[in-house]
This record gives structure tokens, C-alpha cells and sequence, in this order.
């Protein structure tokens, strides 16, 4: 085995923060009371709370990793790969109220509310499908950059040992308070993580110019008529705009602010620190395509494209910096797995274990119910990352994907009163079915992902649920108005009025949607600007 690449300013910077972020969860964790104040923190949280939540909750140690070898071989346009929701995010500021105004403790609960019981179990059951191989893709993707980092001298599997134990034990004893809090502190780890190692090797590459010189140009483009291109950045557009709504920690992220501007705020805005943050991983892949073309890189060659990042780690980090590098890793995959780890106990306890099995307990035991199945649940994600993940970016694709299909149920039933429960499981089988018997036609693995195959699954199950909605019998009457009268409780909301008949006045009915909306949409051309002038200069 190579010998441990850490120095004792590594260790010092490395034990400090597993110490600090431990004991930042338990106090936080202090004040919890009652199984909301677990699951959902009170819903007190303010709007930069809510930002830091959203911020860290979205943003995990396998995104550079993915991100940063595959602009490392395909180039720039692979930021595409994690800017799939850039377009996407305006719309959350008109999404997030939704959330807040359901007054539910899982997303499970809100389709329960629409569709009825055995619905509701039905998405329980890929929620926590959904958490385990999303916690493990997380955890495999730090414990790849952490070996590289520390040039093999960690092993992937014991660093995942490692972090879990951590988050695991203030995600047990703080809930969602904790998980919250400690995202705070860890979102600014996070933002170290996206750009320090770019004033490191810019002199080593030569910067901008010495980049260019080495590299082809279709490196540095947006976009690739090959490879990534408008048709596939459109797709994966489309992916996570309708994914994003059926996600199921989306309760937890933007429904639990204090009033609906700190959901709204904290959910926009903490994902366009996320969008910002990926310039710096891309940057970091097109260094690392550098080093290897100019013969700075010391190696032949990666074993594998997603060691970029971590190989850069090793490559460029400074005494101290190398454990400074390692704690930013683990704090943008422990911020977002505690968050899942209390949404997954939240959805087995109110789901199924509350529903079927035990109905009528103290509020008490569903709190400790929810401490201990999250943490079962996680260990599930413990073993699959340790055993089954072969590419992060595989993994993470397919998580969102599967998202994308349940949306056609969770996004239908917001927008169409006319949706009913047949219709609705009858697109997500049949959009779930294309996918993957096109794939399995294709000879390709069930987690890989082409523009075409997805569009076609998606119109299947989108055509299906409307159809088989129109000739069945529709919810019944009490039952569907019980629901939107739910959404009515507030301000009318443009996202759920636009397919309705009658509008109010267009900009003065919805002044704050609109508002919100457009300076969203003012943050994607900065972003857009920004990156193209960073990689056309």
C-alpha cells in the first residue's frame, strides 16, 4: 500500500473539524422536541438557513468528482452534467410554497393526500430507494477523492466507514435541526472545496493560456455538435425540472422555512450558489487535462477519469491543505447524507411504520422509530456504495432519472385536477418500463443515460397518464378538493394556476412569483456569462 500522504497540519485540520461539526450537531440537537421538531425542525428556519440548507443538502462530494473527470476527457460542455437544472432553477422560486403550505412531514404524505393510501406506500418505497443509492453515491464519491488525495494511503471504503459514523451519530441525536445547522458551517467548506485548488495550479498549467495552448478547442466550448450539445443540455433540462418536484427530501429543503419568501429564497438561491460553485469543478478538470498534456502530471495516466479531482488534491495541496481539502470533502457529503438520513427515517416512520404497523403511539416513539430506522437505512447506503457503486456519475444520473418518471405522478397531480391514482402509477410503470427495456436493448448498463431514451420514456409515461386518467373514474369530489383547498391557504400561486382556466391579472395578481421569477433569470445569464467568458477568453 502507498504510504499516508498527510502531514501533521492534515491531521490537526482534520480532527478539529470532525470534532467542530460533532459537537456543533449535538448542541444544535439540544433543542429538539417532538417528532416534527426531528423531522422538520419546526419549520422555523430563516431564509439563510434555508439557503445553507438547500446549498449543502444539494451539494455532495460526488458532483466534483463526476464532474471534474468528465470535463477532464470530454471538456467544458460536460458542465452541462451538473448544470442540467441552471434553466430549471427560476422555477423553484414559484415551486418552493407548495411545500410549506401542504403542512406534511414527507413528500410520501402529500401523494398519500392526493392519490390515497397505496400510492402513498408506492413512492415511500422508491423514496428510500431513492436515499439509499443517493447516501451511496455520495459516499463513494468522497472516499474516491480522499484515496487520491492522500495518494492511496486511505482506502475509498475506510473512509466511508468514517464519515458515516460521524453524521450518523448528530443525524441520531439532532434530526433535522442539527443536519441544518452544521450545513451552515459545512456550506462554506464547501465553497473552499469548489475553488482552492484553481490559484494552485494555475501557474502550473499556465493559466488560461498555457491551457489553451495544449488543449483542442472544443474543449473550452459549451457546447459540443458531438457530444454535449443544445438537444442534450434541452433533456437534461427537462430532467430536472420535473425531477426536482417528486425528489423526496424536497419537503425538508424548501417547505420548511419560516414563512413561504424564506422557502422560496432559500431554495433558489442556495442552488445558484451550488450552479456557481460548479465554474470551479469544471475549472478543475481542465486543469487536470492540462497537466497530463503538457507532462506535468508526474503519472502516465488516471486509472479511472473520476480520480481527476482527487488526483489534483494530491498533485497541487499544500502542508495543512491537504487535510483542509479532505475535511471540505466531508463536509459536503456529510451536510447532504444527515439530511437524507432524517428524511428516510422520517418517510418509513409516518409511511409505513405509523400507518400500517403502529398506529396510535406517543408521539415519542415515532421520534425514536425515525432516529433508528434513518440510521438502518443508512447503512444499506453504507453497503451498496462500499460494494456495488462502479461510477459515481452512473449513479447519480439514474437517481435523478428515476425522480424524473415519479414526477409525471407528483407533478400531474399538482397541475391537472383531473389526474387520478390509475392513471398516475400507470405512467411512472410505463415510463419506467421503456427506460429501461430500451437500455437492455441497447446492451447498456440500467444507470446509463442517452437524451433519446429518456424523452421517449417520458413522453410514454406522460401520454399514459393521461390517457388511462380520462378513462377511469376521477378522485373522488371530497377527497381532491380536500387537497387543493390545502393550496389555496395563502396568496394564489402562479405555478398551480397556469393550467387553469381562469387566471388572475398576469403580473398583478402574481407580482411576487413574477418578481422572484425574472431576477432568477437575471442570475442564470450572469452565470452563463461568467462561464463563457471564463473559457472564451
Amino acid at each position: 500500500m502507498p504510504p499516508l500522504q498527510l502531514t501533521a497540519a492534515d491531521w490537526t485540520v482534520l480532527f478539529a473539524y470532525l470534532a467542530g461539526i460533532a459537537a456543533l450537531g449535538l448542541a444544535a440537537g439540544r433543542k429538539v422536541k417532538g417528532s416534527e421538531g426531528y423531522f422538520l425542525g419546526g419549520r422555523v428556519f430563516s431564509k439563510w438557513l434555508m439557503i445553507g440548507q438547500s446549498f449543502a443538502t444539494g451539494t455532495r462530494a460526488e458532483m466534483p468528482v463526476a464532474l471534474a473527470g468528465a470535463v477532464q476527457t470530454l471538456g467544458a460542455s460536460a458542465i452541462w452534467l451538473q448544470w442540467k437544472n441552471l434553466f430549471a432553477t427560476p422555477f423553484y422560486w414559484l415551486m418552493a410554497p407548495v411545500y410549506r403550505r401542504m403542512k406534511r412531514t414527507t413528500l410520501a404524505e402529500i401523494v398519500e393526500d392526493r392519490y390515497g393510501p397505496w400510492m402513498g406506500a408506492g413512492y415511500t418505497a422508491f423514496a428510500l430507494i431513492f436515499f439509499t443509492l443517493n447516501m451511496a453515491s455520495m459516499l463513494k464519491g468522497a472516499g474516491k477523492v480522499i484515496s487520491q488525495a492522500t495518494g492511496g494511503g486511505i482506502e475509498v471504503n475506510h473512509t466511508i466507514l468514517a464519515m458515516t459514523a460521524v453524521f450518523v451519530l448528530y443525524s441520531v441525536a439532532g434530526g433535522l435541526r442539527a443536519a441544518v445547522w452544521t450545513e451552515v458551517l459545512q456550506g462554506f467548506l464547501i465553497l473552499t472545496l469548489s475553488f482552492l485548488l484553481i490559484p494552485l495550479g494555475w501557474g502550473v498549467v499556465g493559466g488560461l493560456a498555457g491551457m489553451k495552448a495544449t488543449l483542442a478547442p472544443h474543449m473550452f466550448s459549451l457546447s459540443t455538435p458531438q457530444g454535449i450539445g443544445p438537444w442534450f443540455i434541452f433533456m437534461l433540462t427537462l430532467n430536472g425540472l420535473i425531477g426536482i418536484v417528486a425528489q423526496p427530501h424536497m419537503v425538508a429543503v424548501a417547505g420548511t422555512g419560516r414563512d413561504e419568501r424564506a422557502c422560496r429564497t432559500g431554495f433558489t438561491y442556495g442552488n445558484f450558489v451550488k450552479r456557481f460553485c460548479t465554474v470551479g469543478w469544471a475549472v478543475a478538470g481542465l486543469m487536470v487535462a492540462a497537466m497530463f498534456a503538457q507532462g506535468k502530471a508526474g503519472v502516465p495516466a488516471l486509472k479511472e477519469a473520476e480520480d481527476a479531482f482527487g488526483f489534483a488534491c494530491r498533485r497541487l495541496l499544500f502542508s495543512g491543505g491537504t487535510g483542509l481539502m479532505i475535511a471540505c470533502v466531508l463536509a459536503a457529503n456529510m451536510a447532504g447524507c444527515a439530511t437524507f438520513q432524517v428524511n428516510s427515517g422520517a418517510l418509513f416512520t409516518r409511511g409505513l411504520y405509523e400507518r400500517y404497523w403502529a398506529p396510535g403511539r406517543p408521539d415519542e416513539h415515532y421520534t425514536r422509530v425515525g432516529r433508528w430506522s434513518g440510521a438502518l437505512i443508512t447503512a444499506a447506503s453504507l453497503l451498496y456504495a462500499m460494494f456495488f457503486i462502479d461510477r459515481v456519475l452512473y449513479s447519480f444520473l439514474l437517481t435523478e432519472t428515476m425522480a424524473t418518471y415519479v414526477g409525471i405522478a407528483v407533478m400531474g397531480g399538482f397541475l391537472w385536477r383531473r389526474g387520478n391514482r390509475w392513471g398516475a402509477a400507470s405512467g411512472v410503470g410505463t415510463a419506467f418500463a421503456v427506460n429501461f427495456a430500451l437500455y437492455a436493448r441497447m446492451g447498456k448498463r440500467l444507470d446509463h443515460w442517452d437524451p433519446d431514451v429518456f424523452l421517449a420514456a417520458l413522453a410514454s409515461g406522460a401520454a399514459v397518464f393521461v390517457a388511462v386518467s380520462l378513462l377511469t373514474r376521477p378522485e373522488p369530489r371530497e377527497h381532491s378538493e380536500a387537497f387543493f383547498a390545502r393550496l389555496a391557504e395563502g396568496p394564489r400561486l402562479l405555478f398551480l394556476d397556469l393550467f387553469q382556466p381562469k387566471l388572475r391579472p398576469l403580473w398583478a395578481g402574481y407580482r411576487e412569483d413574477w418578481t422572484g421569477f425574472l431576477m432568477a433569470w437575471g442570475v442564470v445569464a450572469a452565470l452563463l456569462a461568467l462561464a463563457w467568458g471564463l473559457f472564451a477568453l
